[in-house]
């Protein structure tokens, strides 16, 4: 765009001269090299985190997918219940081993100062609370089958949920989930912890962008197979 107004035509006022004069020489980055002094993202702990946060949606999107595809854990466990009750278990474990991971990697390099006050405690502990009201009201709107893939495995639901917390936001698991992870590395003062959150929130958002779409078409291919009845 042009430095006009599109009101008036005039030139449109140009604050400091546009970021071409920013005296940048005068902006203070050490809060920024004292993060990036405190993290280590080479270190071992740090990776076996990441790499627990990647895998945990991986693994089930894609096991889910071939489910769906060949009912191979349907035949397996004698059931579509038992099957996604039984893929329901090992998500659960995968994601007690993912926090567990995230808290041994924080554990393990060093916490930062300017993190270290009442005010940011009580934040995380406040995201904490509500990243939990989240997580267990979504469990309960949603029941075992709806929470763990069972639309996947052809247990499909009457209708869509839409009561809380599903008026306030999409995806309200994932994200009350992620907003846990913030609150403990608040908690905790811990600046690799707010790296892995990016990075669970990252994963969460390549999840939903796979799942919504799939969900939706299994939804779609009932409606039609209703109609043609």
């Amino acid at each position: 765009m042009s430095g006009e107004s599109l009101l008036d035509g005039k030139p449109a006022p140009d604050c400091c001269g546009g970021f071409n004069n920013l005296e940048y020489s005068q902006m203070d980055v050490s809060v920024f090299w004292e993060l990036w002094r405190l993290v280590d993202l080479t270190e071992p702990r740090f990776c076996v985190a990441v790499i627990a946060i990647i895998f945990n949606p991986f693994f089930w999107n894609v096991v889910a997918r071939w489910e769906h595809r060949t009912r191979g854990l349907t035949r397996l466990f004698g059931g579509p219940y038992a099957a996604c009750y039984s893929l329901a278990v090992l998500i659960l474990l995968l994601n007690v081993y993912r926090s567990h991971s995230v808290t041994v990697a924080m554990k393990g390099q060093s916490r930062w100062d300017l993190l270290e006050n009442l005010q940011v405690y009580y934040t995380g502990a406040a995201l904490m609370a509500v990243g939990s009201l989240l997580v267990i009201s979504s469990f309960l709107a949603l029941g075992v089958t709806g929470t763990f893939l069972g639309d996947y495995f052809g247990i499909l639901m009457d209708q869509k949920v839409t009561g809380f917390p599903f008026n306030v936001m999409d995806n309200p698991m994932y994200w009350g989930s992620t907003a846990n992870y913030l609150g403990l590395a608040l908690m905790n003062a811990s600046p690799i912890g707010i790296v892995l959150t990016a990075v669970v929130a990252l994963s969460y958002k390549v999840a939903i962008a796979y799942e919504g779409p799939f969900t939706q078409e299994i939804y779609r291919q009932r409606s039609q197979r209703c109609k043609h009845k």
